[in-house]
């Protein structure tokens, strides 16, 4: 008989965060599979919950999962945990779960805290339609693409970042973006949790020394008209993607794109 994997939430913060359900399951659990087991053995502790332990982070996942799936198979429960917060949001748990879907194994979500979902309820941003993205590409040009997508939305969107990170990320979007208002997030359910409100610019200028993990929620509901593409020139259209560092034949795929014409349409145009 197959086992279960369980995706298990933990505290993002405060160790109250946790639910009672969370820690029976836990308890329960044949194997626990941890971001960092130093860190969840902190949490074990804490509830007296003495279990076999093994590390599955992002630089192991390829070769553990397959490992996890087949202990399943023998009839083992697991339960995968993160750092904090829910396994899959920005962290490990999603390739274990299409595995254990191609195997007809039963996974099962235990809800608790996730750092985006409960920044964006105190950013005072609209939550009726939001867009979260993680993290930011490191690589430039990706980055720079990224960015260019977000500025498209119409929609609150939801970004993480690290604290070392934190000003060159808020000062990209300040570049790429605009000066849109903001919430900034810091240190969700701990000792020195802390909202920022205002303008991009206003948020960057008040930060100080960044410490802890932060969560980013944009107000995209109101375009800036200078970013309607429809309101370029094609001409005009070409220049903007051609500041940012696309080559021809990008700026042509993503011209095409965003007025929803084929490529040979504009290539024609700029040969």
């Amino acid at each position: 008989m197959k086992g279960t994997i369980y995706l298990v939430a933990t505290p993002i913060g405060n160790l109250e965060d946790i639910t009672f359900r969370a820690i029976k399951i836990l308890k329960n659990v044949d194997i626990i599979a941890a971001e960092d087991t130093r860190h969840t053995l902190q949490l074990l502790n804490h509830f007296k919950i003495n279990k076999p332990i093994i590390s599955y982070h992002r630089h192991n996942e390829e070769i553990k999962t397959e490992e996890l799936i087949n202990q399943v198979l023998e009839g083992k429960d697991i339960a995968i945990v993160t750092d904090a917060g829910t396994p899959g949001i920005s962290d490990p748990g999603e390739k274990i779960v299409k595995q254990a879907i191609e195997n007809k194994i039963e996974v099962i979500p235990i809800p608790g805290a996730c750092a985006f979902v409960n920044s964006l309820i105190v950013s005072g941003i609209s939550t009726k339609e939001f867009c979260f993205y993680g993290f930011l590409p490191l690589n430039k040009k990706n980055r720079q693409e990224k960015l260019v997508q977000i500025k498209k939305e119409n929609k609150t969107v939801i970004l993480y970042e690290a604290p070392h990170k934190l000003i060159k990320t808020l000062e990209d979007i300040l570049e790429n973006i605009g000066n849109v208002n903001a919430c900034l997030v810091r240190e969700l359910t701990k000792i020195y949790e802390e909202k920022t409100y205002g303008k991009m610019s206003d948020i960057i200028n008040s930060i100080k020394e960044p410490k802890g993990e932060y969560v980013i929620i944009l107000d995209l509901s109101k375009q800036d008209e200078e970013f309607d593409f429809s309101k370029m020139t094609i001409q005009e259209h070409y220049q903007f993607y051609e500041k940012i560092g696309f080559n021809k034949k990008e700026i042509i795929k993503q011209i095409a794109k965003d007025r929803n014409v084929s490529k040979n349409e504009i290539y024609k145009m700029f040969t």
